[in-house]
């Protein structure tokens, strides 16, 4: 048998070994799949009404409802209904006025970053009238974006930094309300 032959079935026996290795870790790490599936096979039923607007930013209420609604149907733990007497739960609230400060700065004291905090207000109410608990540390958040001298650069990069920072508040919002309504 050639040498090169049997390089490659040593290499190919260490990879083996340290994809072994690795698959132990990972399995005993904690980590693991969440199974969305109820054992009763009954679907839970969610409501997302668009929230009420009391910032001064136009249309923020739909960037927050769109991100909600997309995380609730990618993760599929939730049907969403339109009715909020048919659900199980009622997302319910407001978006509070979003704050924009200067984060960093040049030699010269140009902004070369912003930061923009969104805050939101939500409840989530059961079908029976129960309050579902959110955690406030789960409804706020804030994302940096790039400063331009380039004012339609400047807003388009600060609603790509909104559109981001509501994903992130959708997705903890979603496994607040999983944590509570699946148990």
């Amino acid at each position: 048998m050639p040498s090169w032959v049997c390089g490659i079935s040593a290499a190919v026996k260490g990879f083996a070994a340290a994809l072994f290795v690795l698959a132990c870790a990972a399995a005993g790490c904690g980590y693991q799949l969440v199974d969305y599936a109820r054992p009763d096979g009954a679907t839970r039923r969610v409501a997302l009404p668009t929230l009420r607007n009391d910032s001064y930013e136009p249309g923020v209420e739909l960037i927050v409802a769109d991100a909600l609604r997309r995380e609730f149907l990618r993760r599929g733990a939730f049907q969403l209904t339109d009715d909020p007497a048919a659900a199980d739960v009622v997302l319910s609230g407001s978006v509070r006025p979003i704050r924009t400060n200067s984060s960093s700065f040049s030699s010269v004291v140009l902004a070369l970053e912003f930061e923009v905090s969104l805050t939101l207000d939500l409840s989530a109410k059961r079908a029976d009238g129960g309050e579902v608990a959110l955690d406030p540390r789960s409804l706020s958040g804030t994302e940096r974006y790039l400063a331009s001298a380039d004012v339609a650069a400047l807003r388009r990069n600060r609603e790509e930094a909104l559109r981001r920072l509501a994903s992130q508040l959708a997705e903890r919002v979603h496994d607040e309300v999983f944590e509570v309504v699946a148990q």
